[in-house]
């Protein structure tokens, strides 16, 4: 998958992730290639193994494929609504975004075994006690998709989720996501391990957004971490758009306030608030090889 503007290259696969053929004949007949299918699916019943009835390549219309299929679909498939529910999940994972680092395509990491499969299993113990009917379904498996981030250590904003959901807003994301772990701590008998979040754990993406040269994203990257050693009552997120505001003004290329609020998805107001709390410490959180002492006196509050 590359786009169309700048030729940045956002997807690519280098496994083939197709089903596998396979052939059973000896040596000397006919190398005949019969498929074999894709991985079993533990979390469905029939493990992922029921079978689909396509139309043949090459043709638009075939009555009697297209009967098969209408009489298939008509038959009863308990696993259905999850097929589907997994389908939406992979969609919002694997969603193309101008930013590579606010989704990793490698498979493995966000959009892959580790995430995606996290976030089925948490929709499937959900569904499984039958308690998410009449509720926003695209809200349920957004906040599936936020919780797994949250516990492979993968976090992301409930605003980055938002954008990549399907028309879910953040307050029916949140909502469901208390609904979920409610239900996850009423399941397990205790409570449901989110993960910690720190602010380190945005700055790549944020400061990517803003298209920050390397040298002021590790500043960022330093400063930040520093700030962990003094008590600012500040979301993560919300400390992690103050430094990269507090950088961009020390370097040569400046960002207003309204750009890292865009980037970053935190209020003009929370940041302006944020580098407040910042200012008292920042002669111990700002590396001294990126500025001087008289550099930070003569930074002005946005």
């Amino acid at each position: 998958m590359v786009c169309s503007e700048c030729g940045l290259v956002l997807e690519s696969h280098s496994i083939d992730e197709t089903s596998e053929w396979r052939t059973f004949a000896n040596e000397s007949g006919d190398n005949d290639p019969v498929r074999v299918g894709g991985p079993n699916n533990p979390l469905l019943s029939d493990g992922g193994l029921s079978t689909v009835i396509s139309k043949p390549n090459g043709t638009t219309s075939d009555f009697l494929t297209s009967s098969l299929g209408r009489w298939q679909n008509r038959g009863s498939n308990a696993d259905r609504s999850l097929i589907l529910a997994f389908k939406a999940i992979g969609v919002m994972s694997d969603r193309g975004t101008p930013d590579p680092h606010l989704w990793d395509y490698t498979g493995y990491v966000v959009g892959g075994g580790g995430v995606k499969d996290r976030a089925n299993e948490i929709y499937k113990k959900v569904e499984d006690q039958k308690s998410s009917r009449g509720r926003n379904q695209d809200a349920i498996l957004a906040a599936c998709l936020y919780i797994a981030c949250r516990q492979e250590d993968k976090p992301r904003t409930v605003k980055e989720i938002c954008s990549v959901a399907n028309g879910a807003t953040k307050k029916e994301i949140g909502r469901a996501k208390e609904y979920i772990v409610k239900q996850l701590e009423l399941e397990m008998g205790q409570s449901v391990e989110m993960g910690t979040i720190h602010a380190g754990d945005f700055m790549r993406r944020f400061c990517s957004n803003l298209g920050m040269t390397n040298q002021a994203v590790k500043a960022a990257q330093e400063a930040v971490k520093k700030s962990e050693e003094f008590d600012i009552r500040r979301s993560p997120i919300s400390i992690a758009a103050a430094v990269i505001y507090i950088v961009t003004q020390l370097s040569d290329e400046k960002k207003p306030v309204k750009d890292v609020s865009l980037a970053t998805g935190v209020a003009e107001g929370t940041i302006r608030n944020s580098f407040k709390d910042l200012y008292p410490h920042l002669s111990k959180i700002i590396p001294n090889w990126y500025a001087q002492g008289q550099d930070l006196k003569n930074l002005s509050s946005p």
